[in-house]
């Protein structure tokens, strides 16, 4: 016969199980659910923000915005935040940041144009030697950084003054002009190329920037280098433990930044036609923004390299739409710094996840 002890085992067990299922229950609300989604997600939000944006633009503008010339342009627009963003998120990732990603891009589409008209070295090859330059500045970024041990913050600040003075002395602030390129050395206005389907127009820069961040985050995801990159940005010092090789794994993310902004700089000679100094220089904001709005965690470890490239086409449709609307420029920041602040505050809330 069952004794009082039993009984007593009996009820606890009863009791443990109810709290439990209490538990699983509060767990599984609506309002868990979509913050878990977001957390397995994290392109999801900014996705939304710009179906709804240029839902809204659309309805708003009717055909001088919801066609598809005008919804291209605004791809052409955003082609050089684009890829510079994905070279940003590839270092934020990693908990750090870049401060130098215009800098280079810059420097290394003088590199380019220089190496062209002043030395007279065959195009391809001055275009080669730009992106060689562009992958050393990251790679001086990345071992400050991972080997001496400096803050990304401060070293970024650093080599952004030192790239861009290096810009200006060697380029003497010489704008090398459309025409001259054009009839000399076309090849360096190859991503400003135009093609049309239907009635869009794309150039060959926006066919890049899609293949780039569509390449990443196929390696993010589905690579022992990519799973590094996260490991790192979410513990560095787990990562190390657990036999990444920190380092490494740092010095080339840095440096494949550093390509990647190389590769903006021969774009951005496609997008403006001339080898100019002083273009460019927003790109740091511009690219750390669209990061931001686009969900990737400026904590390191989380996010998709795919909400970068939204997070450009949210600036590119806010910026459009309220240019059509006649509204003033400044509308546009005002948007944008609010869609930042809450970008980071969505971002601490889905983070409560995985706390």
């Amino acid at each position: 016969m069952p004794t009082d002890t039993d009984h007593y085992e009996s009820s606890v067990r009863e009791r443990r199980a109810e709290t439990v299922a209490e538990f699983k229950s509060h767990k599984a609300g609506p309002l868990q659910r979509v913050q878990h989604a977001l957390h397995v997600t994290p392109a999801l939000v900014p996705l939304i923000v710009l179906l709804v944006s240029i839902i809204v633009f659309g309805l708003l503008l009717g055909s001088r915005f919801f066609s598809p010339f005008a919804l291209t342009l605004i791809l052409q627009q955003v082609q050089i935040v684009g890829i510079v963003a994905a070279a940003q998120s590839l270092v934020i990732l990693t908990a750090g940041i870049d401060l130098s990603v215009g800098a280079i891009m810059v420097l290394s589409s003088v590199v380019m144009g220089q190496f062209t008209f002043r030395y007279g070295i065959p195009a391809p090859v001055a275009v080669a030697c730009g992106l060689a330059v562009g992958t050393a500045c990251g790679f001086l970024n990345g071992w400050l950084v991972s080997v001496m041990r400096l803050p990304p913050f401060i070293v970024t600040l650093g080599s952004w003054q030192i790239f861009l003075a290096t810009n200006y002395l060697y380029s003497a602030n010489e704008t090398i002009r459309a025409q001259e390129i054009e009839a000399a050395a076309p090849i360096l206005q190859l991503f400003g190329a135009k093609f049309q389907i239907g009635g869009a127009v794309f150039t060959i820069g926006v066919v890049f920037m899609i293949a780039l961040i569509v390449v990443l985050g196929w390696t993010l995801r589905q690579t022992a280098w990519g799973r590094h990159v996260y490991a790192v940005g979410d513990d560095a010092e787990a990562a190390q433990l657990s036999g990444v090789n920190v380092k490494r794994t740092l010095i080339s993310v840095y440096m494949l930044s550093g390509l990647i902004c190389a590769f903006a700089g021969w774009a951005l000679i496609g997008r403006i036609g001339s080898v100019s100094p002083t273009s460019g220089y927003d790109a740091n904001i511009e690219s750390i923004t669209a990061v931001v709005i686009g969900g990737i965690s400026l904590f390191g470890g989380r996010g998709s390299i795919m909400g970068s490239l939204f997070g450009a086409l949210i600036v590119g449709v806010f910026s459009l739409g309220l240019r059509l609307l006649g509204a003033d420029a400044q509308w546009t920041y005002f948007f944008i710094g609010v869609l930042i602040i809450a970008a980071v505050a969505v971002d601490q809330w889905i983070r409560k996840v995985s706390a």
